[in-house]
């Protein structure tokens, strides 16, 4: 058996879940399991279904997945028989599929599915009162939007389960800002049932899940959302490296808005007749509201006639917004549609406005443009419109599209918009279509810098990924990825380099925390993590490196284990006696009496997330020093390995 599937080549993974099977087949099990360790998600997905017919009958497998997903494994197990499904490009897979389909083989396939997903559906023959396990994995490096990271799980699993679970564990080094979890199903006899913490779980009984006293149908139809964000104290960034590779997380905090100068381009031609202006009126009537007096806007209309609400673009003082809302109130559809001309009058505008002094120096132009069909006015050629706009931006300003509907061509505006420094979105024909005009906005209305550029030691980093960007906006990050030269995270400084709106250009340079992080499970049910962390402390720089280990909802280990975590699972007795000042006033030494030991410790203060997400409770928290001795067992010599990663347990 080959299971055939199409690959996106891409970073991030929503996951989703979508398991409708016909009838007499039983779902028994939907678990959803989800592990994010700094922003990195892992999620399983296993569905179990058993054929309850006397004959054998075909089960269709489906699942909704984002058009970026990257799917790492699916299997099916069928009577103790492990099938491993082979991983395609989508050309190729395609072709594959309907081959194995023609010559009766059991194959999936990814197709096209709604606004950001893809269907995959695979279908296999079970025999009578066989059973069959489903197993997806995926893996997505979240993306962090109006200053939030989200999972998404689609559940569908068109009848009651008796094993139904969504569970997610977030682990954090920063610590969380907050963490919310909410469903579009959810009840309030059901939402009493989540967890909310760095631990999600969805568990609801068969019973729970009926729609209604004596109903045969579920009522787990919809989103399953989980949302948070990390606190970010007054740090520049965070380093996470794992086996000689890193990450950096840039989203410096408290960061003043970088005015804005846009030109709103939209397109009137015929085909926006009807729901798509009017909800064009009512997003430019929201976003204009949003508008800061400090920023510049203009309106240019185009058709197969080009008009301008001004000659040059407005400050957004609460008279001018005014104006304009009753000038967009007015807005009808009529004509061809006439893009080439229309986005050069836009660069003209902002090219002339700003040699003539009209804008704030440090400010950034923008240009969003609005748009449902193709061009058949003027030029017409795709790629002389992408060179013309190109060559008349001259990298000076950031261009975004807006393709409304389904008869736009989004591959031309999406090269548009990347040749540009911008980014293409396509608005989706519904009733909502206000909300994902007003939400696309939101997303880029805020620029805190300009040019970001991060910038790393030559001789200490290869394969770099993108680190330059034109613009960082208020709640998203800059992710930049790399390896260290000789897998060695010594002196590994990092320079950034942008312009700001109150300073020509703002430098952070330090030497950023670096986390090293290693997960091990054994046998399903004993899981622990242990972080080496790599720090200078503000005030204690003696303090470089020191070990943490935290343990994962497990009790599983025996009291005889042994090793640098088995000392300390099931606690140690201890003593606190003669407590002191110590080198700093908020801290105290204190001689502590512990495994026959008599020791000098000191205490610090922690911030404990466990029960409190968004502030964290402060914990005192005793520090040993001279690495540990008369604490662990023999000395911290005896625990330590040449290399984390490559260490056989």
């Amino acid at each position: 058996m080959e299971l055939n599937h199409h690959v996106s080549t891409l970073a991030c993974l929503e996951p989703i879940n979508t398991i409708p099977f016909s009838l007499p087949v039983d779902v028994y099990s939907v678990t959803v399991g989800c592990t994010v360790t700094s922003r990195f998600a892992h999620t399983i997905v296993t569905s179990k279904a058993l054929n309850k017919a006397n004959t054998s009958q075909e089960i269709f497998f489906e699942m909704e997945l984002p058009k970026t997903a990257f799917i790492t494994n699916f299997s099916m197990e069928i009577d103790g028989q492990v099938y491993v499904g082979k991983m395609k490009e989508k050309e190729k897979a395609k072709k594959e599929y309907e081959k194995a389909v023609s010559s009766g083989q059991t194959a999936g396939l990814v197709k096209a599915s709604g606004r950001k997903m893809e269907k995959f559906s695979v279908s296999v023959n079970i025999a009578a009162k066989s059973s069959v396990t489903f197993i997806l994995t995926y893996e997505e490096l979240l993306q962090r939007k109006l200053g939030q990271y989200e999972i998404l799980n689609r559940v569908t699993p068109k009848q009651r389960v008796q094993d139904f679970q969504i569970v997610a564990d977030i682990y954090e080094p920063q610590g969380f800002a907050f963490v919310e979890a909410t469903a579009t199903f959810l009840t309030n006899e059901l939402l009493y049932l989540v967890e909310k913490t760095a631990h999600i779980s969805f568990s609801p009984t068969r019973e729970q899940q009926r729609k209604c006293p004596g109903c045969k149908g579920t009522l787990i139809d919809g989103d399953f959302i989980i949302m948070y964000d990390v606190k970010r104290e007054e740090s520049h960034g965070d380093v996470q490296i794992v086996n000689g590779y890193f990450v950096h997380f840039f989203a410096p905090p408290d960061l003043p808005r970088v005015p804005k100068n846009v030109v709103f381009l939209i397109d009137r031609s015929g085909s926006m007749s009807g729901r798509k202006i009017q909800q064009t009126r009512d997003a430019l009537e929201a976003i204009l509201k949003d508008l800061h007096e400090e920023d510049h806007f203009a309106f240019i209309l185009f058709d197969s006639s080009i008009v301008t609400w001004k000659d040059s673009l407005t400050k957004a003082t609460e008279e001018n917004v005014s104006k304009a809302i009753a000038y967009v109130r007015e807005l009808r559809d009529r004509g061809a549609t006439n893009i080439n001309d229309a986005v050069l009058r836009a660069v003209r505008m902002l090219v002339e406005d700003r040699e003539n002094d009209k804008l704030p120096e440090r400010s950034v132009d923008m240009i969003i443009l609005l748009t449902d069909g193709m061009p058949n006015n003027g030029e017409s050629n795709l790629q002389t419109i992408q060179e013309n706009v190109h060559s008349a931006v001259g990298g000076k300003m950031t261009m975004f599209c807006l393709g409304f509907g389904n008869d736009v061509d989004y591959s031309f505006l999406d090269v548009l918009c990347r040749q540009n420094k911008g980014l293409a979105r396509r608005i989706f024909e519904g009733s909502d279509a206000t909300l994902q005009l007003q939400g696309f906005y939101d997303e880029v209305s805020s620029p805190l810098l300009l040019d970001v550029d991060l910038r790393y030691p030559d001789n200490a980093v290869d394969h770099l990924t993108k680190n330059h960007y034109s613009q960082l906006f208020n709640g998203s990050e800059i992710v930049v990825s790399g390896q260290l030269i000789n897998g060695d995270p010594d002196n590994f400084l990092v320079e950034v380099f942008a312009k700001g709106v109150r300073n020509r250009h703002i430098i952070f340079c330090e030497n950023l925390t670096k986390n090293c992080c290693l997960t091990v499970t054994l046998r399903h049910s004993v899981k622990f993590m242990v972080i080496r962390h790599k720090k200078v402390w503000k005030r204690r720089r003696e303090h470089q490196d020191y070990l943490g280990f935290y343990t994962l909802d497990s009790h599983h280990l025996s009291a005889s284990v042994h090793g640098l975590l088995g000392q300390f699972y099931h606690g140690v007795e201890f003593e606190v006696t003669d407590l002191r000042p110590g080198e700093l006033q908020e801290n105290l030494d204190a001689t502590m009496y512990v495994k026959g030991q008599t020791l000098n410790v000191t205490r610090h203060w922690q911030k404990d997330f466990s029960s409190h997400m968004k502030d964290g409770e402060n914990i005192p928290c005793w520090f040993v020093n001279n690495d540990g001795t008369g604490l662990i067992d023999g000395r911290a010599s005896d625990y330590v390995v040449s290399e984390l990663f490559n260490t056989a347990f």
